[in-house]
């Protein structure tokens, strides 16, 4: 309690030592959990406010190379942080890496952790290794979607509603078939990969009957330099489509590549989700548009699970924030401080109770 006291007096928004820290998150509770083809229900959150142990998470992602994974560990940080607790984070290495991932929670086992995080590199390749962990140590499942297989709790968007945003932003620009047609090269991102053959399949479901039509379709694990190939690779073998559709680091490196051919302005770039250039090349008018999914509010909310879970306080074991679309039009008035680290935020590791 003391140490909660000594966090509230440098908090203005701490009121009080029982009080939130933080304004209710608006979340989506879904019903029954982990079956996103359930009902949904809005809920006004109010994160846990103080805990009996500095419990000790650890956390294993997929990288840190795409920003958007910087700006969950930046959400898991801050809340770890609030909370006077421990937190170790290991990082796989990409998305093929799935041996590494699966000796990573092995590590997070033999470390005596009270409780495990995964981003995921596989939708169901890490199950056996959950099914067994999960007999003695809770596993929260964060961002990245999963086989429920031993989960305790999920923080995580539906990614098919990812896909069906973009798919239907682009089908609401070409309505129908005849002389606005689209033409789309598509980046889902890596194909082993669970959340891209759901954006996958939300977005083709989404522009179905419309005017929008995929032309070209390459894959690979989100790097900046792995997608600046597939484009070249694309933009080689011809330039005859409107658009380019894909990962945030498929949307950045379309920007220069599309510069360096003077192709700017006659194809544009959507990207699937958001991220601090993503961000950038709307506010510019390079990139049309983006989805964002929150991702500082899902490392939070990761957190807030995990902690909920070791309390004894877990009511409500799978939750989203709002999926919003973001473009010319509105990102002027557009709020990041759930979506985007700050700049001066770098890749953490260890985070540390205060004694």
């Amino acid at each position: 309690m003391i140490s909660r006291l000594k966090h509230c007096l440098s908090l203005i928004l701490c009121l009080n030592i029982t009080g939130s820290a933080y304004a209710a998150w608006d979340l989506v509770a879904w019903d029954p959990p982990f079956n996103y083809q359930g009902s949904i229900r809005s809920l006004a959150y109010e994160p846990i406010t103080e805990t009996s142990s500095a419990w000790r998470l650890c956390v294993t992602y997929p990288h840190l190379k795409d920003p958007y994974w910087l700006s969950v560990n930046y959400g898991m940080v801050e809340e770890v942080k609030r909370l006077g607790i421990n937190m170790t984070v290991l990082e796989a290495g990409g998305y093929p890496q799935l041996s590494t991932q699966i000796q990573q929670l092995k590590h997070c086992e033999q470390a005596a952790s009270d409780a495990i995080l995964v981003g995921t590199v596989s939708f169901n390749g890490l199950s056996p290794s959950i099914r067994r962990i999960a007999q003695t140590i809770p596993v929260i499942a964060a961002v990245n979607d999963i086989e429920n297989i031993g989960i305790s709790a999920k923080a995580g968007v539906s990614w098919y509603s990812m896909g069906q945003k973009v798919g239907a932003y682009l089908a609401q620009r070409h309505p129908t078939k005849g002389t606005k047609e689209a033409k789309v090269a598509w980046f889902p991102g890596p194909k082993e990969s669970g959340w891209v053959q759901f954006i996958d399949a939300g977005f083709r479901d989404a522009i179905k009957g419309s005017g929008v039509s995929i032309v070209a379709v390459k894959w690979g694990d989100t790097g900046k330099e792995i997608q600046r190939n597939l484009v070249q690779e694309v933009l080689e073998e011809s330039s005859d489509f409107d658009y380019i559709v894909g990962t945030a680091l498929t949307a950045d490196a379309a920007v220069s590549e599309l510069l360096n051919r003077k192709l700017r302005g006659e194809i544009n770039i959507i990207s699937t989700y958001f991220t601090h250039n993503v961000f950038r090349g709307i506010k510019r008018g390079h990139i049309l548009a983006a989805p964002t999914d929150s991702p500082v509010l899902q490392g939070r909310l990761a957190v807030d699970q995990a902690v909920r879970i070791l309390e004894g306080q877990l009511t409500e074991p799978h939750l989203s924030p709002r999926i919003l679309m973001i473009d010319q039009q509105n990102v002027s008035q557009f709020n990041t401080t759930d979506s985007l680290a700050p700049a001066s935020f770098w890749p953490t590791y260890e985070v540390i109770a205060n004694p």
